[in-house]
């Protein structure tokens, strides 16, 4: 049996583009059926999205009134009561797959495979390690179902023009019931999704401020972008840590990285190795993002962010 179950990642209307490069590296382990598990309530338009998916045989459709939330305690142990019918149960490596799929694997008792990066063979895959200096071919055991996370910055998303069955899916398993939901709170408003964003505009400590943050919001609004920033300017208070991006943070490959007043520590640089084009924008011409950089402009980011925005009619 070589099915690989895949946990679908949604914001209740719509499918993360997580989901369809989990389904590309899926698709390396030459599998006889790929089935994707949608978990949440009135999930009828997400289900279909994830049926269009290139590659997908089957959606198993969980829908309940406890999954209106993604919460890990409560997805955990649904997902492990499907997983005996697999030998592969894979989640995007985002914020959601992190929670949830160690869970999965505790409750499997096996061990998880994190951010694979490439698949070798039916058992055998490459991961980073060492902040992405170093890669690291790991074998996962003949026994027991492989639960993984997909580092989905490695992989490009699968076509919708797929047609899979979507079926509704029940299980047996016993929910927790000292997990709840409470609220939830985003200061992201419309922007792109920053793990999965064409661009994004990013900030360090260079800017300053949590008000001088304004600048960068604005600019990315004007452009249609994510934001994110260093692990600096998430310790000095001026953005919330869901914004940090590198090793501790969100691991990234949009098609255009702006990145001003970074440095380029290489906590940082490793969360935005597979970005497209990198633009840096610092005042220190020695600042080790320029190392990296494709385009450097030496200069001051609050002089070189007006003059961009007069560019895209500001």
């Amino acid at each position: 049996m070589k099915s690989v179950l895949i946990v679908a990642e949604h914001d209740g209307s719509a499918l993360n583009p997580s989901t369809a490069k989990t389904v590309r590296c899926a698709q390396a382990l030459a599998a006889d059926s790929i089935d994707v598990a949608v978990f949440g309530s009135g999930i009828d338009a997400v289900a279909a999205q994830a049926a269009r998916l290139n590659g997908v045989n089957r959606v198993l459709s969980v829908d309940r009134a406890e999954n209106a939330h993604p919460l890990a305690a409560v997805i955990a142990p649904q997902v492990a009561a499907l997983a005996p019918d697999y030998r592969y149960v894979f989640g995007p490596s985002t914020t959601f797959g992190k929670d949830v799929m160690p869970r999965v694997a505790a409750l499997l008792g096996v061990g998880q495979i994190s951010d694979i990066m490439e698949v070798l063979s039916a058992d055998t895959f490459q991961r980073p390690i060492y902040a992405g200096n170093a890669i690291v071919t790991v074998r996962a055991p003949a026994d027991g179902p492989i639960v993984a996370t997909v580092r989905v910055a490695s992989f490009r998303a699968v076509a919708e023009d797929g047609s899979a069955s979507v079926e509704t899916a029940t299980t047996d398993a016993t929910l927790p019931t000292h997990t709840r939901f409470v609220e939830l709170q985003s200061d992201t408003g419309d922007r792109p999704d920053l793990q999965v964003a064409n661009v994004v505009v990013s900030g360090g400590r260079g800017v300053g401020s949590k008000e001088k943050f304004d600048l960068l919001y604005a600019l990315a609004d004007r452009i249609g972008a994510g934001v994110g920033a260093s692990r600096a300017a998430v310790d000095a208070g001026y953005v919330p840590n869901d914004m940090q991006v590198g090793q501790t943070g969100k691991i990234i490959s949009p098609n255009l990285y702006l990145a001003f007043g970074i440095s380029g520590a290489i906590q940082h640089l490793t969360g935005i190795k597979d970005a497209g084009t990198i633009v840096a924008v610092n005042k220190d011409p020695d600042a080790p993002i320029f190392e990296i950089a494709d385009i450097g402009l030496v200069g001051d980011l609050f002089a070189v962010i007006p003059e961009l925005e007069k560019q895209f009619g500001g």
